[in-house]
């Protein structure tokens, strides 16, 4: 039987998970930042549509990108070396996640990122956990991507671009950023073809479990999330 979550209530342990394929665990409960930091350092977190009620996953195997694996193509490597998108971090979070909320996207109606998701992101965000890193052409922000600093892991959320690229981009510079902070590992959550093109793919629930133990020690904002991160960083490009 699906865990139901009263408001006080602990996450049930993975092992509940086992019985759905796609690693359901839990309903109900709320989107507070509080709830919100638990679930994902053990390795969980919401996805749900409007109209259904919380629902709590952890899939088994689990998408992740060691950042030391991270490949890009060479016509990307070209275009990020080319500069042709200034590259941002923290200055635009909510017009980021409104845009992946909006953004059409292939085999797909609706969206998980409801607006009660948008709020609760955009309080993270305003508690130095959850960040943004945009990209602007002329001004205009035209990709990026959004998701979680915790320990020595980032959880990615969604991304995309109005320009070819454009999300891509930002993505190299997230692995710039996160190498230089010593941060080993992005969660990716659901096997995609595109992220396997960067290098990503699944492990064992139970691995990626033991890697959150190891690398998240704390529930502190993490240092060195700002908006002059790439100003100040001399970024290796792939």
């Amino acid at each position: 039987m699906l865990a139901w979550l009263r408001p006080d209530a602990p996450f049930p342990p993975l092992s509940a998970a086992l019985t759905d394929p796609n690693g359901l665990l839990a309903a109900g409960g709320d989107l507070s930042p509080e709830r919100l930091i638990a679930a994902y350092r053990r390795g969980i977190f919401p996805w749900y549509s409007a109209g259904q009620p919380i629902l709590w996953w952890s899939p088994d195997p689990r998408m992740v990108l060691y950042v030391d694996e991270f490949r890009a193509s060479r016509s990307l490597t070209r275009r990020v070396r080319r500069r042709e998108f200034e590259v941002r971090i923290d200055t635009a979070f909510r017009d980021v996640i409104d845009s992946c909320a909006t953004m059409p996207r292939e085999g797909q109606r609706g969206t998980w990122i409801t607006p009660e998701m948008i709020d609760a992101y955009c309080e993270l965000h305003r508690r130095g956990v959850a960040h943004s890193v945009e990209t602007f052409r002329d001004g205009q922000l035209c990709g990026g991507l959004y998701g979680m600093a915790l320990g020595r892991v980032f959880f990615g959320e969604s991304m995309f671009a109005r320009e070819t690229d454009a999300s891509k981009v930002a993505l190299v510079h997230l692995v710039a950023l996160l190498r230089h902070l010593a941060v080993p590992l992005i969660d990716c959550q659901q096997e995609t073809g595109h992220l396997k093109s960067f290098g990503a793919r699944p492990i064992a629930r139970a691995a990626f479990a033991g890697h959150l133990n190891e690398l998240i020690h704390s529930t502190e904002p993490v240092a060195g999330w700002h908006a002059g991160a790439f100003e100040a960083l001399e970024i290796e490009l792939p």
